[in-house]
């Protein structure tokens, strides 16, 4: 994957993180993410993803090493645990409105099934999951709903979403989305906060 992100951060001691870490059944992999360029619209979103690819792949080895070592005592050096190659993204600008909307649940059936105002996407026709099913709706159920989507949305976007500006992106261009083609489902988007001056990265795909 090229890659050229030596001016950025990951913003790791932001009050998101700590929180977010209280939603054990979110599958979702944000990365919030400080850049010393001067903001340049949609390459600056690009690189970005990129980063933030980079940033979720190192968090997947870290865990899995973490793990081996818990195990055996040791273990070896290993590569990042998928390919990407980002010049293949593709993004479309989108209102800030349309990654933070938010269903009406209609009903809930006796195993907990909702049913909702609007249709649900089919990833195996090409369509990208929205945010909110990524959040509340993974394979195995997470019980979440709107009230915790709202209450995460507000500590990730702390000044308000009147100066967010957001790409929705495909997901062809990574190893990372293979399991999500499988069945569910795959997002990506990339925000840009001009009133914090920073990004967040949100990426999702999982298979049951």
């Amino acid at each position: 994957m090229a890659f050229q992100g030596s001016h950025m951060r990951e913003l790791v001691n932001d009050p998101f993180y700590e929180l977010i870490e209280q939603y054990d059944r979110c599958i979702i992999d944000y990365c919030l993410i400080e850049d010393d360029n001067p903001y340049q619209g949609y390459r600056s979103h690009k690189d970005v993803i990129a980063f933030a690819m980079r940033k979720v792949a190192e968090r997947d080895t870290d865990t899995r090493l973490n793990d081996e070592i818990g195990n055996c005592g040791e273990t070896q050096d290993e590569p990042l645990p998928w390919n990407s190659d980002i010049e293949n993204a593709k993004g479309r600008q989108i209102d800030p409105a349309e990654l933070l909307r938010v269903p009406v649940i209609l009903r809930t059936d006796r195993v907990g099934q909702r049913f909702y105002d609007c249709g649900l996407p089919d990833p195996l026709k090409g369509e990208q999951i929205p945010y909110w099913y990524a959040f509340w709706e993974p394979p195995h159920t997470s019980g979440y709903g709107p009230d915790e989507f709202h209450k995460v949305n507000s500590v990730l976007f702390p000044a308000g979403t009147g100066e967010l500006e957001v790409y929705e992106w495909t997901t062809d261009w990574s190893d990372y989305f293979d399991d999500g083609r499988e069945w569910w489902g795959t997002a990506c988007w990339s925000v840009y906060d001009k009133r914090l001056n920073r990004y967040v990265v949100i990426l999702a795909a999982a298979t049951d």
